[in-house]
């Protein structure tokens, strides 16, 4: 194939610039290291990779949300630090909601997965908004469900106000519905997520799925899913999807996930829907934790699948 009719296929680039923006952020992990993931992800060559790629960016800088030394220890074993995640998640949600206003779509960095209740509900705020969770996990626990109290695990039924969320409009993202969210790649899940997810709308794709039909066909089918009769989608990657011999450095590894190569074709099909509908309204890459990592080999794939999914290509 020459590189005029590659070339000749190129898919447009976003049109919409990017606002990075870091979340250095444990307390919803309960573990240090994974508030250095912003970092990590900036030094794995962010800001090379986003240039190759042709993407109109602005690093915005780092939140300074509290960190895990300023708080005491938690009190609620059921969800542990929740005060301080309810602050974080205010205060991210305001700046998801305002980038979004000026027309960048954000792109945050964590920090653990908590941090997506705060970029759901900012990102969620003016309209309906599918979601496409790409993820070893559910993350549907609830303070009454989950083994570790670890609000990591909760975000997708914050979001959609499961169980004791109900009563915490804070962590709610307004306009998000189950039929319009998709988990991609699922290996991990508690009973109790499980059976919650079953009886719920929600689509899942576990691996199996993944090995049966192929990632680019779930992915896109995912896409089809979170898009239907909404306007945008919010991408989250947590770096656990991949398999821990590609991304060594994440606090809760599971084996047997999608390979490196895997993860960027499921970045390029959301850059190539992108490209166009012009349908992603947010993106966030959590869980890299550097002291977990090797030589940051996690942060280096953050940084290029976060790349991938504004449109970076080999030519």
């Amino acid at each position: 194939m020459s590189l005029q009719s590659t070339q000749s296929r190129d898919r447009s680039r976003p049109t919409s610039p990017v606002a990075v923006l870091g979340v250095p952020f444990a307390l919803g992990a309960d573990r240090r290291g994974v508030d250095m993931g912003p970092s990590a992800i900036r030094y794995g060559g962010l800001s090379a990779a986003l240039d190759t790629a042709g993407v109109d960016y602005t690093d915005a800088g780092d939140l300074s949300p509290p960190t895990l030394q300023s708080q005491p220890a938690s009190a609620d074993a059921s969800a542990k630090y929740l005060d301080a995640i309810a602050e974080m998640t205010d205060t991210l949600a305001d700046r998801v909601a305002t980038e979004i206003a000026d027309g960048s779509v954000p792109l945050v960095l964590g920090g653990d997965h908590s941090i997506a209740m705060g970029t759901m509900r900012g990102a969620a705020q003016a309209s309906e908004l599918g979601v496409i969770w790409f993820d070893a996990h559910g993350d549907y626990n609830t303070p009454t469900t989950s083994p570790s109290g670890n609000v990591h695990g909760m975000p997708l039924a914050a979001a959609h106000g499961y169980g004791d969320f109900a009563e915490m409009p804070w962590a709610t993202a307004p306009n998000v519905a189950e039929e319009n969210t998709v988990i991609v790649g699922a290996r991990s899940l508690d009973a109790d997520e499980r059976a919650v997810l079953r009886e719920s709308d929600i689509s899942v794709f576990t691996m199996a799925d993944i090995d049966k039909q192929g990632i680019g066909s779930v992915t896109d089918e995912a896409l089809d899913i979170a898009t239907d009769g909404v306007d945008d989608i919010h991408v989250s990657l947590d770096l656990d999807w991949l398999d821990p011999d590609d991304a060594p450095g994440v606090g809760t590894p599971v084996p047997g996930g999608v390979t490196y190569r895997e993860a960027h074709t499921a970045m390029e099909r959301v850059a190539d829907r992108d490209a166009a509908e012009s349908v992603l309204r947010s993106l966030d890459v959590v869980e890299v934790n550097p002291i977990l990592d090797q030589r940051n080999t996690t942060g280096e794939r953050a940084a290029e699948l976060a790349a991938s999914a504004f449109g970076k290509r080999i030519l």
